[in-house]
Parts: structure tokens; C-alpha cells; sequence
């Protein structure tokens, strides 16, 4: 991933996350058929905001585990990532169970 990709990413990822925590909602990037596993990389993008959600009261999931549960098996490994608030998240997971 070039440089310029990775901002490409990661600063709409903490706009975004930003915004969330302060009038409440959900971030959203799941699997693709191009990305089965996710995109965003569970080490530097999904652990530490993860990190934050649960500090604010919220959570942050795979869809199937909570992301700071998640044992990395390689440092570029990639997540899908949903954040949000406890009742938002809890939806999108019973959602993706179906």
C-alpha cells in the first residue's frame, strides 16, 4: 500500500470515528468479495480505534468478535471493522448472523 492509499483511508477512518463520538452512529467498512478478510489493518487502524470506542462507552466488531479479542496472526493483517455505539453495532451484528 502506497503512502498516498494509506491516508487515502485512514484520515476519512478518523473524520469519520471523530464525528461518531461526538453526535453518535456507526463506521462501517466491511468485507468484499475483492477483500473477504476486510480492508483496514487490524494493527494500526482497528485495534486503536477500537481502543477508543470501548473508552467512550461504545464497541467495535468484526461482525463476528470484538476487535481488541481478535489475536493478530501477521502485522499487515486486515479486518472488517464496524464501530459505533453499543445498540448500533449490536444490530449490525445480528444483521450479518443472518
Amino acid at each position: 500500500m502506497t503512502d498516498l492509499t494509506a491516508r487515502g483511508i485512514l484520515v476519512p477512518l478518523v473524520s469519520d470515528f471523530h464525528r461518531n463520538l461526538i453526535k453518535g452512529g456507526v463506521y462501517l467498512y466491511p468485507s468484499t468479495l475483492k477483500h473477504p478478510n476486510g480492508k483496514l489493518r487490524l494493527l494500526y487502524e482497528c485495534n486503536p480505534l477500537a481502543f477508543l470506542s470501548e473508552q467512550a462507552g461504545g464497541t467495535a466488531s468484526n461482525g463476528k468478535q470484538r476487535i481488541l479479542d481478535i489475536e493478530p496472526k501477521s502485522i499487515h493483517q486486515s479486518e472488517a471493522f464496524y464501530c459505533g455505539t453499543n445498540h448500533m453495532v449490536k444490530i449490525i451484528y445480528n444483521f450479518l448472523r443472518e
